[in-house]
């Protein structure tokens, strides 16, 4: 397993931009599966997006496409999420999530290493 550290959450008005970023140390050669996960208050975690590997098409849910952009070095294990035209409901806390190999589940059961998470807060 790897250790993921997000950082790049914080609070933005509705419409804004943020950019959260993932690093990885530890077993840190090979390629990772890596994906972005959220969980609002009260409610289950969630894909966001993920790319199984460079190059690979990146998959986002119906709730972010179009806004949202993920990208990355799997061979760095390092991840980033673009997030744009922000609304409310994406408050939440982010999670980078990894899985060794090329296969890019949906599930947070497919993926072993997790980070501690940060905060988006979007304001109206």
């Amino acid at each position: 397993q790897v250790q993921l550290v997000e950082s790049g959450g914080g609070v933005v008005q509705a419409g804004g931009s943020l950019r959260l970023s993932c690093v990885a140390s530890g077993r840190t050669f090979g390629n990772y599966a890596m994906a972005w996960f959220r969980q609002a208050p009260g409610k289950e975690r969630e894909f966001v997006a993920g790319i199984a590997r460079i190059g690979a098409r990146a998959v986002y849910a119906d709730s972010v496409k179009g806004r949202f952009t993920i990208s990355g070095d799997n061979a760095k294990i390092m991840v980033y999420l673009q997030m744009n035209s922000l609304k409310p409901e994406d408050t939440a806390a982010y999670y980078c999530a990894a899985q060794p190999g090329i296969y890019l589940g949906t599930d947070e059961t497919d993926f072993g290493s997790w980070g501690q998470g940060t905060q988006v807060t979007v304001s109206s």
